[in-house]
């Protein structure tokens, strides 16, 4: 009788256990085979021991390690200096780095070369309802203490990647910085297809691109090319390049507001790093205040909404601006240049209608009983550009449903990265998408990266005087402008 297992089930089991068993070992198991007693046998597979951790040592020290590929010839392998309190999770990224990887996939640190072997979790694992010792909460030096200690770490666990990390030397102090100090052979390209596949590519670059060598996988010559990474050839490594990498990766994210670094543990708890490596970018690290002449630039088109609704005006029965004020609105705050039209209705003007949400959204107006008046906060601050510079800090992000104040908080992330404005948009909406946000349409495509709060961004920036708000360059204060907002 075998319980509740199948005979595959019971083969897999055997062929499992028998993998390096010694000769009594053998015999028990097929005396509990043949008794059909294979439940506690089961089980004995499924209790996966947990990883053993050393103490955390009272004085930190450095290690020099090598880090291979295993399987590749030849060897794909790298050089680091590491401090020893280096977290698993930053170890995965300098691993990342380091080789060349680009994070696409799921990895895993595990004591031994057996597969078998005690492996730590992922907060991914975690939230997939895996149980384990989680490697948020493991240091390196808990691992590696002497020379010749091992560690593994698989990465994609469709193609495969074994790396073994092994300690060349224990340094008496830990570097001031992660680097790279040797290395050969380019990374694999992602999703290649294991070694086997990097191998059938290796053979056909090497060899010139000979069309009897094209790979399976490819049409032709040149759907290969392309699929490749930009001038990828197995034999290059350039260490200049490694370690600019490393840098990005091990650099230390600004303290942000707590909004902000939930957005950032939720990405990583998925094993996205995009936002807190955002946030660890020296860009990131830049000013948070602006002098009085940029701050008289960034609120120029609100002080003049504000100067021109005075103390308030009458709306249409239909709840607009009149087309009067619409015009001297569209005339000095620069729309009129270039919007195509009389620009003199609200409704078919969305700039002078952006600039009238956004300020109301802001606190800055308000309607009642069919007027638009400024607020007491407009009257304190409204013609004061560094108060008024202070009180859109202090409103931003705008919204209050969740996809409301996400896409302002990752707007906020992006520019004060100080990200060019034509990058703004993409880079919103990649952030977005991995926090699960889609655009509706199917649940494939990324959403637009609109909120209040980008609207809010652009208008400082100059939006509109440029032509269709197509911004033109970069504005540090508006940069500086959104790290006072995301700043603990």
């Amino acid at each position: 009788m075998t319980g509740q297992f199948d005979p595959p089930d019971l083969q897999m089991l055997a062929k499992q256990l028998m993998a390096g068993a010694g000769p009594a070992e053998t015999k028990a198991l097929l005396d509990a085979l043949m008794s059909g007693q294979v439940t506690s046998i089961f089980e004995r597979l499924n209790a996966r021991a947990e990883p053993t951790l050393r103490p955390v040592p009272e004085e930190v020290r450095g290690f020099r390690v090598r880090l291979d590929l295993r399987g590749a010839k030849p060897p794909v392998w790298r050089r680091l200096e590491l401090p020893g309190d280096l977290p698993l999770p930053r170890l995965h990224d300098v691993i990342q780095a380091a080789m060349g990887w680009h994070d696409y996939h799921l990895h895993r640190f595990r004591t031994g070369r057996d597969h078998r072997s005690p492996y730590f979790v992922t907060a991914f694992d975690l939230e997939e309802g895996e149980e384990g010792l989680l490697e948020d909460d493991v240091r390196l030096d808990q691992l590696l203490v002497d020379k010749g200690d091992e560690l593994w770490y698989e990465y994609d666990f469709g193609d495969g990647w074994d790396h073994r990390l092994v300690v060349e030397k224990v340094l008496d102090a830990p570097p001031e910085v992660v680097r790279c100090t040797a290395g050969r052979m380019a990374c694999p390209p992602e999703d290649c297809g294991g070694l086997g596949g990097y191998e059938e590519i290796v053979t056909w670059v090497r060899s010139g691109y000979d069309d009897d060598l094209l790979p399976q996988g490819f049409e032709d010559a040149e759907h290969g090319r392309g699929w490749l990474p930009f001038e990828w050839h197995p034999d290059d490594f350039d260490i200049a390049e490694t370690n600019p990498a490393l840098a990005v990766v091990t650099a230390e994210p600004i303290a942000v507001t707590g909004e902000l670094a939930e957005l950032v543990d939720q990405l990583e708890r998925r094993g996205v790093r995009a936002l807190r490596q955002l946030l660890a970018e020296p860009a990131a690290h830049g000013p948070a205040e602006v002098s009085d002449v940029e701050a008289a630039r960034l609120t120029e088109t609100y002080r003049v909404f504000l100067d021109l609704i005075g103390d308030g005006v009458s709306l249409t029965a239909a709840g607009y601006l009149k087309p009067a004020l619409v015009e001297q609105i569209a005339e000095h705050t620069g729309i009129g240049a270039w919007w195509i039209g009389k620009a003199n209705r609200e409704d078919l003007t969305f700039p002078v209608a952006d600039v009238r949400g956004t300020a109301r959204a802001l606190g800055l107006v308000g309607v009642r009983k069919g007027r638009l008046a400024p607020t007491a906060a407009a009257r304190r601050c409204g013609q004061e550009p560094q108060a008024l510079w202070r009180h859109i800090v202090q409103r931003l992000p705008l919204g209050t449903k969740d996809a409301e104040r996400q896409s302002g908080w990752i707007a906020l992330a992006v520019i004060g990265g100080e990200s060019s404005p034509e990058e703004w948009r993409g880079r919103i909406s990649e952030l977005l998408y991995d926090l699960g946000w889609r655009s509706g349409r199917d649940s494939f495509s990324p959403p637009p990266p609109n909120s209040d709060t980008l609207t809010v961004l652009s208008l400082l920036a100059g939006a509109a005087r440029a032509r269709w708000g197509e911004i033109a360059s970069h504005d540090p204060a508006v940069a500086a402008t959104a790290r006072a907002v995301i700043r603990a």
